[in-house]
């Protein structure tokens, strides 16, 4: 019986590839068995994706309840703003696209990093002399998610830590644990406005930590932090030398009585990668359109960040390229008008939300400033027959057909938060709704302690 081997080298950093022996049968050549391996099925998840854990899916998922059918769904839950079809996006956005979707010149691949052009129209968007921008400094990606995973992706390594707000966007945890890093939470103050707890946040850095997240404005709290407060945040990552992670998806989309800062123009030092897109301001959530923008004043990134994000995006072959070549034209063609008109919706819901749960016993809304949420307290002591703010919205779902997500999903218990960018009219009937359920289940200090007696 004869027998062939085949054999490849490695060379360099690549290992040599197993040794394969057949066997010659006759007229056909078989493979035999490779060294070492019995052959057997053996097939298991991998740890990524055993590690890959998202709070929200796993709570909402487990909220098994039916909503009242005698009251039609009002859901307060999904923060993508397009649900009702009341905030289309401009016309100028949508012709865009189609003008170039016409002209079938961007049907093929482009860079990974994007078409040098759409960087170039996103640096020019958003330079300014305090945070200077040009094209080099812009990476487009896959929405903003993809910009947060490529973003921790580059500046963490398995075994170290990030600094994380809480309450705070679901994402950072699930993207963290998935690859092996650590998450410590810092506290953000509701009766500050949802400012950070600098003393709490400082304490919590040590020699792993990779980098400090700031979302702002913020999901889930609708607030919109003041210069100062900004200035206090870099004074804090200059002294511990962290760099920032800036979500700021929601930056711009702020109330007539707020000023939005991109972080990046109040830092003279501390090294920034700012995470954007399209999704949120210009109401395109699906179109997957992201950013990212270095900030690197004093060049301590230098050019082993830029080359890590350059490889992480090589793994997959860029955004969306029609929406790329429509870039230019969203950003410098979409009229002032469209943004205030968002914006006089949301603030208009806002104030009636706002003023509708405030008055209701046992709730206690915290007035937002921006984005598209507002963060409200269960008075839990006033409803004892509730655990905790899950078993709350599960019956205020199973009661009144109103679904708002606790905020047991942004690790914050006893809240629940409430999607302000549906209609009017469904606003005020949940708002309506809500009073219902809470003066059916109210009780005062001392109806509550009876009610604890008989447990």
């Amino acid at each position: 019986m004869d027998s062939y081997l085949i054999q490849v080298n490695g060379h360099g950093d690549h290992p040599p590839m197993l040794d394969v022996h057949l066997k010659n049968t006759g007229n056909t050549i078989s493979p035999g068995k490779v060294k070492g391996r019995k052959p057997r099925w053996a097939v298991r998840a991998s740890e990524m994706s055993k590690k890959t854990f998202n709070p929200v899916r796993a709570i909402v998922d487990s909220m098994k309840v039916e909503p009242n059918p005698k009251k039609a769904m009002i859901s307060l839950s999904l923060g993508d703003p397009t649900v009702f079809g009341n905030l289309p996006t401009n016309d100028e956005v949508t012709q865009a696209v189609k003008e170039v979707l016409d002209s079938g010149q961007y049907n093929g691949y482009a860079p990974s990093v994007g078409y040098q052009s759409c960087r170039e129209a996103v640096a020019a968007y958003y330079n300014c002399p305090e945070a200077p921008l040009k094209a080099q400094d812009v990476i487009l990606t896959s929405g903003c998610s993809q910009a947060i995973e490529l973003a921790l992706a580059v500046l963490a390594n398995p075994g170290q830590n990030i600094l994380v707000p809480r309450p705070g966007f679901s994402l950072y945890k699930t993207l963290a644990l998935s690859m092996g890093i650590e998450v410590k939470l810092y506290n953000l103050l509701p009766e500050k406005a949802w400012e950070i707890d600098l003393e709490h946040l400082e304490s919590l850095v040590d020699e792993k930590t990779a980098c400090l997240i700031v979302n702002n404005p913020s999901n889930p709290c609708g607030s919109v932090f003041s210069k100062s407060h900004l200035q206090e945040i870099l004074a804090v990552a200059s002294r511990q030398c962290v760099p920032i992670l800036a979500d700021e998806i929601y930056g711009d989309m702020v109330f007539t009585d707020c000023k939005y800062e991109p972080i990046a123009t109040l830092s003279t030092n501390v090294p920034i990668l700012s995470c954007g897109g399209l999704a949120k301001r210009w109401l395109v959530p699906g179109w997957r359109m992201g950013w990212i923008l270095i900030h690197d004043r004093r060049d301590i990134f230098g050019n082993e960040i830029r080359d890590g994000l350059l490889r992480l995006s090589q793994r997959i072959l860029g955004p969306c390229t029609i929406v790329q070549g429509a870039l230019e034209r969203i950003l410098h063609r979409t009229p002032p008008e469209f943004y205030h008109n968002t914006l006089s919706i949301l603030k208009s819901n806002a104030d009636l939300c706002y003023a509708a749960l405030s008055a209701i016993p046992g709730l206690q809304p915290v007035r937002p400033a921006g984005a598209m949420y507002m963060m409200v307290e269960i008075e839990m002591e006033h409803f004892p027959e509730f655990e905790n703010d899950v078993e709350f919205t599960e019956r205020l779902i199973s009661e009144q057909s109103v679904f708002c997500l606790p905020a047991t999903c942004f690790e914050y218990p006893n809240f629940f938060r409430v999607v302000i960018t549906v209609p009017e009219e469904m606003i005020l009937e949940a708002c309506s709704r809500i009073q219902e359920f809470c003066e059916m289940h109210y009780q005062g200090a001392e109806g509550a302690q009876d009610l604890e007696c008989d447990k």
